[in-house]
């Protein structure tokens, strides 16, 4: 089974699943250098349902997001670090997405039954919107782990080499 698959094949896959049953949990983000938060989200993610599908941005989305010198690792190295976890069951390579439509119309064509995200997570109203129109639920799984992102170990590295 390949673990690390486009956006259509996500939709495919996603379908196939939920017909035999399974729960699908969508989690996301840009998870440029792993750290314990990555972790924790992701394995409480997969605590709370069947199949875990991360959709992994890609770099350009990184950059736009993170900043200069950004990402650090490509989204190729990314997904295949994601996809030697054990939690994750499907890291999903996005393209390029240029508004919350885009993200709206990904998440419809999946139809997870969960969103896991962060507490706290500046996208939490975002989330909630989407999963009123196919009756998902968003999870808190994990808490922000102060001191713990990769935007400061990328700093510290910076500072320290």
């Amino acid at each position: 089974m390949e673990k690390i698959i486009n956006v259509d094949d996500a939709i495919k896959i996603g379908k196939q699943l939920k017909q035999k049953g399974n729960t699908i949990v969508l989690a996301g983000g840009c998870f440029d250098i792993l750290h314990i938060g990555h972790i924790e989200l992701l394995k409480n993610a997969k605590r709370k349902g069947g199949q875990l599908f991360v959709l992994l941005e890609n770099d350009k989305n990184v950059k736009k997001l993170k900043g200069k010198g950004r990402p650090i690792n490509s989204q190729k190295e990314r997904a295949i670090i994601l996809s030697s976890l054990g939690y994750v069951d499907y890291v999903v390579l996005l393209p390029d997405m240029t508004s919350n439509k885009d993200y709206d119309k990904l998440v419809y064509l999946l139809n997870p039954d969960i969103i896991a995200v962060t507490k706290d997570s500046p996208q939490i109203v975002h989330n909630l919107r989407q999963t009123e129109k196919i009756n998902a639920k968003v999870l808190e799984v994990t808490k922000i782990i102060k001191d713990k992102s990769t935007t400061r170990l990328a700093k510290l590295i910076k500072q320290n080499f």
